[in-house]
């Protein structure tokens, strides 16, 4: 291989959100002599993609209607001028339909879907399985949620490959000063209970269930307190549901937070109530943090979260089962600090970015070497137009 491979990232935007992040880690990681990686948002770049805008290059507002057929050219046109080696699109939905059309009109070599999540709202639908035949593979987040993507989406099994999301293990860990910092910011006394969750605001999140939990929870700890990072289109009707519920003093509603481990640290537990996932990395950045683990039994939460041993799953939307666990976790430290030492222990040694940035690359560099080889097969003389870049 005569340079590093050029590949190009396509999502709808970057905000700040767990598979956001996640890209953000990963491109951030990548060895330049091997990938050198490029994002495009076909909308706005979001507050993620504005940062690292100073770092790699981000191209943005490609689409300008959800109809807007027109955007594959726009695409197959930036993926000829910064001669892109392998398209990767992220999550379901637009980007993975406009960006595999576009990088096989533009003869990119690689083409692969890495998936995020499970059901609605990201489901794959018909449009993109009819795209199947022209990707070169699936990329799902856990074992679990690879057998779902054949099992369910009906991919071929041979398309399929599973890369477990991973975090900066260095990043991510409990910080006592942090934890310090932020209760102070907020009012919170240091020895208070604290419960949080990381989730956007929307309806498969499922805040509700968490609102409700916090309510039967402060009925029998009094002097908790609940932190909600995150934001969308949901925050004022969970705002009026907290005053609903008589806990609107006890919530503390923190919008989208730049300092996730800060924020980590100043919990005492993790809690993710959602009717849906594939395989959160909100629930990993936890257990990097030393933090127990209540969360719903969907997805590949259960490859995660071992039951008993580094926090506890509940069934969906039961916020009396996420209460009763909240307050078993916040009535016994040991057995809270046993849950948090051994969840930390696993994220090291199972999903750190490292893993994560190493299964991209192999996978990568293997399709492309695959693809070389047959087209040199085909046509010895073969190689692929290279347009030179005018900007």
């Amino acid at each position: 291989m005569s340079h590093p491979l050029r590949v190009m990232f396509v999502i709808t935007s970057m905000p700040v959100g767990g598979a956001e992040t996640l890209l953000a880690s990963l491109v951030r990681s990548f060895d330049r002599n091997r990938i050198e990686p490029q994002i495009c948002c076909l909308k706005e770049p979001g507050p993620l993609g504005e940062i690292l805008g100073k770092e790699l290059p981000v191209h943005s507002h490609v689409i300008h209607h959800k109809y807007d057929v027109l955007v594959i050219g726009r695409l197959a046109k930036l993926f000829r001028r910064k001669q892109i080696d392998a398209v990767v699109t992220v999550g379901a939905g637009d980007k993975m339909f406009w960006g595999r059309l576009a990088a096989r009109w533009a003869n990119v070599p690689v083409i692969l879907s890495a998936l995020h999540s499970t059901g609605w709202p990201d489901g794959v639908g018909r449009l993109n399985r009819w795209l199947t035949p022209l990707t070169d593979g699936f990329i799902g987040v856990a074992r679990t949620h690879g057998e779902f993507l054949v099992e369910q989406e009906r991919f071929p099994r041979d398309k399929v490959l599973v890369i477990r999301n991973g975090i900066d293990t260095r990043r991510f860990r409990f910080d006592p000063s942090a934890r310090e910092r932020w209760r102070k910011e907020l009012g919170i006394e240091l020895d208070a209970p604290v419960v949080g969750i990381v989730a956007a605001l929307r309806p498969e999140k499922n805040h509700r269930v968490f609102l409700e939990a916090a309510r039967i929870t402060a009925q029998k700890l009094p002097n908790t307190h609940f932190l909600i990072g995150g934001d969308g289109p949901g925050r004022q009707a969970l705002s009026d549901n907290a005053v609903e519920l008589g806990i609107a003093d006890r919530v503390h509603f923190l919008g989208n937070v730049a300092d996730t481990p800060g924020l980590l640290s100043a919990i005492d537990l993790f809690a993710l109530t959602s009717d849906n996932e594939a395989s959160p990395v909100s629930i990993v950045e936890a257990m990097a943090c030393q933090r127990p683990v209540v969360a719903t039994r969907v997805g590949s939460v259960p490859d995660l979260i071992s039951d008993g041993e580094t926090g506890f799953t509940v069934p969906i939307r039961d916020p009396q089962a996420q209460a009763d666990r909240w307050i078993e976790l916040l009535t016994d430290r040991e057995l809270s600090q046993r849950f948090g030492n051994a969840g930390r222990d696993f994220v090291v040694n199972h999903a750190s970015i490292d893993e994560m940035v190493n299964g991209y690359t192999r996978l990568i560099e293997k399709k492309h070497a695959e693809k070389s080889a047959t087209s040199t097969a085909l046509s010895p003389t073969w190689s692929r137009p290279r347009t030179v870049s005018k900007s």
